[in-house]
């Protein structure tokens, strides 16, 4: 069985554990390391993964991989996420469903959703 987390990491981290990844959407935080060629692995995204549960615990003991509250908990974000996403208008004290909804407004994939 699969499900969705959100995380804060790089394009070097996430290419790591990619393979155990079903799925994966991300919007790039840091526009300076994306090139015409694409991102490196120095550059920082917001990730909806799709994954099972062995692949979850494997990003979330990773220490590149901060992982996001359950969009539904309705627990606000850490400052360093919030500070991260501030040019796409998350402000401190936005929860996941809200920094979902914000980062939607650029890749529509973000959006939390139950089915």
């Amino acid at each position: 069985m699969t499900g969705r987390r959100y995380y804060l990491t790089t394009v070097g981290a996430w290419r790591r554990h990619a393979t155990r990844c079903a799925e994966t959407h991300f919007v790039a935080v840091s526009a300076k390391n994306v090139t015409e060629e694409g991102a490196n692995d120095a550059t920082w995204i917001v990730a909806l993964i799709e994954a099972d549960e062995g692949a979850h615990l494997a990003m979330e003991n990773d220490a590149e991989f901060e992982t996001l509250p359950h969009p539904l908990a309705r627990v606000p974000v850490s400052q360093r996420v919030s500070a991260a996403l501030a040019q796409f208008g998350v402000a401190h004290g936005d929860d996941t469903f809200t920094v979902a909804e914000k980062l939607s407004r650029v890749n529509p994939l973000l959006r939390h959703r139950v089915f």
